[in-house]
């Protein structure tokens, strides 16, 4: 499948087969939802904003609910201010959320709607909130759309009071699944720490079935939440390329503290954002803390033999490929191809430090690739293992080498969207993953060979 891209961007790119990415509006509906009592609106087509639905339904096996402001060919032409501003009034008269979160599409972008001007000019009932990012599509990644909905967040909702800041933390959890939101609200819970999250998809996305149908789930961030994140000491921003823009420009308007992390996937990166927050706030780790750590540990001594040496190709979302191979390299793994969909000189300096420091050389790194680029380079070498999405499973059948299942999006699988892969108890789930689908290799392998001697 070719990506089209626009003329300005040619120089750098002529165009993707098959991309490791997906567009903005799909990342800044997902953070939308982050919000309690929001819905997110797509200033565009319906095709558009069917699509970014049915894509982010398949992920979380959940109803994505969505407006869309239905362009025509009239729209197309004229702009899409009329379009917007009815959308405004019927959204709030017939299903009347909280807050409205707009974000664009190509085609709005391309016609230059001026959205904070239509907003001024649209009919907002009184105590109703409205927001926008701009997502171009032919522009960055989902994981950009993310950043640009939580930095809409940040300009439009958070406040400083203007005294003392209060003894709380704000934590930006990155593009991550509802179960992982938990767990890290489950992690800074036994800190002891009141904390903020912003977006958060965890009671929204991964909401129990019950007998009566709600269209706002209890779920997600609340606007007061929000806005009271200008009043926190400190802001810790999980992953560099999801968080730490609205980290920069919360800091900025309302002086809250941010520390870039990277997203808590794997034994290190955890530490380091527990370690954070001991340090900001002076507390001692609690030992049910201290025990899942251990558990870690151990884990990778009793189970280091299933993956020493091997090799393995990661590909996905930067931060998530970031956080993978920091754990792949400590588990001794080799991370071999590592590859990105999203662009940003900050994915192949970070992943080329950390080999620098393992003192590996062979390594093949590519940010704004694509999943042609990771085919060939397996077909002249392959590797013992791949972490990625979905996707790669057509690399990993035609070259014969397993796939362990990992970040955005996953459509083949079920019950991922639950279950954490930040945090300690994260690990324990990826080396289970990563070893049983080594093991299982091995295992028929052998088989294999043991009918070549019968026969």
């Amino acid at each position: 499948m070719l990506e089209c891209v626009p003329e300005e961007t040619v120089s750098h790119t002529t165009g993707k087969i098959n991309p490791a990415k997906t567009c903005q509006p799909i990342g800044a509906m997902y953070a939308a939802l982050g919000i309690h009592g929001c819905l997110p609106h797509s200033h565009g087509s319906q095709g558009c904003c069917a699509y970014h639905r049915m894509h982010l339904t398949r992920h979380f096996r959940d109803p994505v609910l969505a407006s869309s402001s239905s362009f025509t060919e009239g729209a197309s032409v004229f702009g899409g201010s009329a379009n917007l501003k009815t959308s405004i009034k019927n959204v709030f008269t017939i299903y009347n959320p909280e807050v409205m979160a707009i974000h664009t599409t190509c085609l709005s972008e391309t016609i230059g709607d001026d959205i904070p001007n239509i907003v001024k000019q649209a009919e907002i009932p009184e105590g109703k909130v409205v927001i926008h990012a701009n997502t171009p599509s032919y522009a960055g990644s989902h994981i950009t759309g993310f950043s640009n909905m939580c930095k809409a967040m940040v300009s439009y909702l958070a406040q400083s009071d203007g005294g003392a800041k209060k003894e709380q933390a704000n934590v930006l959890p990155g593009f991550v699944n509802p179960g992982d939101m938990r767990e890290i609200r489950r992690i800074v819970s036994s800190l002891g720490i009141k904390l903020i999250m912003f977006p958060d998809t965890s009671g929204v996305l991964d909401s129990p079935l019950t007998s009566r149908y709600e269209m706002y789930p209890e779920g997600g961030a609340t606007v007061a939440e929000i806005r009271d994140s200008g009043n926190s000491v400190v802001t810790l921003a999980l992953g560099a390329f999801a968080s730490h823009d609205a980290a920069d420009i919360l800091q900025e308007k309302c002086g809250v503290t941010g520390i870039p992390l990277k997203l808590p996937i794997g034994l290190k990166a955890t530490d380091d954002f527990v370690m954070a927050l001991k340090n900001w706030f002076g507390i001692e780790v609690p030992q049910d803390l201290t025990v899942e750590r251990g558990q870690v540990i151990d884990t990778l001594i009793d189970t280091h033999f299933h993956y020493q040496g091997k090799t393995v190709a990661i590909f996905g979302d930067p931060d998530h490929v970031i956080a993978m191979t920091e754990f792949a390299l400590t588990m001794g793994m080799i991370p071999k191809y590592l590859l990105t969909g999203t662009p940003g000189k900050e994915f192949e300096a970070t992943i080329n430090a950390m080999f620098d420091e393992a003192g590996i050389q062979e390594r093949r790194v590519k940010a704004e690739g694509d999943l042609f680029d990771l085919h060939q380079w397996i077909r002249e070498e392959k590797v013992d293992l791949m972490i990625g999405t979905t996707y790669g499973k057509y690399i990993a059948r035609a070259e014969d080498i397993p796939l362990v299942r990992f970040g955005f999006p996953i459509l083949d699988r079920a019950v991922h969207p639950l279950m954490p892969v930040v945090g300690y108890r994260g690990c324990l789930r990826l080396i289970e993953q990563i070893s049983n689908a080594l093991l299982e290799r091995r295992d028929r392998d052998a088989a294999d060979e043991d009918f070549e001697l019968v026969l």
